[in-house]
């Protein structure tokens, strides 16, 4: 009885979040805090880490899971929870977030140090890894649930 309130609560997180107006609203948080960095603006850096913690349950769960910000959530969670992969190893297509790392360290760096090009072309490359991470996960996601349809359509 315990495990439930949890596993309801996150369920409930994850159906919130896979809005994608949480995806999409989200996308903005790296140009913002490189600007804040930047101009050493930390009331603004501290705003967008806070929206960055409230927004996945700022929005209700969308209708569908039409939407491919909402697929990115879900194959998210399918990744790290159902298929147990990590998110930094070595492997396609952890290894993109990886990678990510030390560029997302070079882009605020670069911002701290006042090189506007160099941080963003990081600040660019970062959310580049991003998106072809999430996307590689979205095709898999995608290609796991037609193949779960078609044996169930088999089963019918």
């Amino acid at each position: 009885m315990a495990t439930l309130v949890p596993d309801r609560l996150e369920e409930r997180f994850w159906k919130r979040h896979s809005n994608p107006k949480s995806g999409w609203s989200r996308t903005a948080l790296t140009p913002v805090l490189l600007y804040a960095v930047y101009h050493r603006k930390w009331r603004l850096a501290g705003a967008a880490v806070l929206f960055a913690l409230v927004n996945p349950v700022l929005f209700p769960p969308p209708a569908d899971d039409d939407a491919w910000m909402t697929r990115v959530v879900l194959a998210e969670r399918w990744w790290t929870r159902e298929r147990k992969a990590g998110l930094l190893d070595r492997s396609y297509p952890n290894g993109l977030n990886l990678l990510n790392v030390p560029v997302s360290i070079y882009a605020f760096l670069a911002a701290y140090r006042r090189r506007p090009v160099r941080a963003g072309v990081a600040g660019a490359v970062s959310m580049a890894l991003k998106f072809w991470y999430v996307g590689a996960l979205v095709r898999r996601y995608d290609a796991a649930e037609s193949r779960d349809e078609t044996v169930e359509s088999r089963d019918d």
